[in-house]
């Protein structure tokens, strides 16, 4: 007769799920009233399990809804909910779980739950949600060296090589020892952006050649010739009718400096411009980096320059209005009654004309008496 009468209150029971305590409450004035502490405690353990039993049902139900709308409950193993914006805080009562988001800067409460599932299907129908969402599922495992250079083959993408610690461009190691010790940086707007940082040099090359500025210095290299070898260099300066001005200085010549010697391109062309020094470039050779000067408009302008001091320089002085002009070589006609001198020609003797000849003594020191040595000379 008790568990009958039970039985007629089942129905009513599961209405009351809803509230754990008042439904705890109720189960144990009818177990009473029906017949007995036995009873009572047969109401409790079928209450605890009933409850047991709706919440795994919930949660079940709760799973394939957001795999029907393509939600993903990020599990989140730094909190006691288990999942990305789920916080149990209050354990024990009906809906102990509650689901929060960060949204302008402040904690938006999204409302309590009885199972975290159900919690995190509420984040993950948020924008907030399905952007953490998003930003996990880009951020897959770090890629090795290999992998990402097999990556950027894949995407048709080039992994710009630079003269820094890391070897790439917009790469810079600067936290060793730790598991991402290099940062990809770009140049925005005029200021420095950060795009990340990574375990590999290469993963970090590639999230660089994967942004707008890579992609931008990538095809700038890929529009830049071949470096010139010098005896091209030479050719292309006379095709172009140019003039590689020679200086006297470590490289050779105007405007190139042997800046860095040992690596790929040494050679640094700068001229002067606005009473300042700019930097046109560096190069693999010098006749090629004198090249790019002998192109600048500098460049031009000291071949003109050189070019119309040597014509100066080869020309012979202007002449005064009224001067004549005198040939070398040739001889003024002489007057008459003049004569040419000869040297080593005596001229002819009169007849009556007579050679005397004088002695001539010249007095030597050094006798032994101490008077002057003489001696007569013809």
């Amino acid at each position: 007769m008790s568990l009958d009468r039970l039985a007629i209150f089942l129905p009513f029971v599961t209405t009351l799920l809803g509230r754990r305590k008042r439904f705890l409450h109720i189960g144990v004035q009818l177990g009473v009233l029906a017949c007995g502490p036995q009873i009572c405690s047969l109401v409790c353990r079928f209450t605890r399990n009933a409850w047991s039993l709706w919440q795994q049902s919930m949660a079940t139900e709760a799973r394939p809804q957001a795999q029907t709308k393509k939600l993903t409950p990020l599990v989140a193993a730094d909190n006691n909910g288990g999942y990305f914006g789920v916080h149990l805080n209050n354990p024990g009562k009906p809906k102990p779980y509650q689901a929060r988001v960060r949204r302008g800067g402040k904690k938006v409460s999204l409302g309590n739950f009885a199972t975290a599932e159900e919690a995190a299907m509420c984040v993950a129908r948020t924008p907030e949600g399905q952007a953490a969402a998003a930003e996990r599922a880009a951020a897959a495992a770090p890629l090795t060296s290999e992998e990402a250079r097999q990556q950027a083959q894949a995407e048709k993408l080039t992994l710009l090589v630079a003269e820094n610690k890391s070897g790439y461009f917009g790469v810079y190691l600067d936290s060793p020892g730790k598991p991402k010790p290099y940062q990809a940086q770009v140049r925005r707007d005029g200021k420095t952006v950060s795009l990340g940082r990574f375990a590999t040099a290469e993963e970090a090359a590639l999230c660089v050649a994967r942004s707008p500025e890579g992609r931008a210095a990538a095809a700038e290299r890929a529009a830049a010739a071949e470096p010139l070898t010098s005896e091209e260099a030479r050719q292309q300066a006379q095709a172009e009718k140019l003039t590689l001005l020679v200086a006297e200085n470590k490289a050779g010549y105007f405007g190139v400096s042997l800046g860095n010697p040992g690596l790929s391109k040494p050679y640094k062309a700068t001229v002067q411009r606005g009473g300042k020094m700019v930097h046109l470039g560096r190069f693999a050779t010098v006749e090629e980096a004198a090249l790019c000067v002998a192109r600048s408009p500098e460049g031009r302008a000291a071949a003109a320059g050189r070019a119309a001091a040597a014509e100066g320089q080869g020309a012979p002085p202007a002449v005064p209005s009224g001067a004549s002009l005198k040939e070398e070589g040739t001889v003024p006609l002489m007057p008459p009654g003049a004569f040419i001198k000869g040297e080593a020609v005596v001229p002819p003797m009169p007849p009556d004309a007579f050679v005397k000849l004088e002695d001539v003594v010249k007095e030597e020191k050094g006798s032994p008496d101490g008077r002057p040595k003489r001696r007569r000379t013809k």
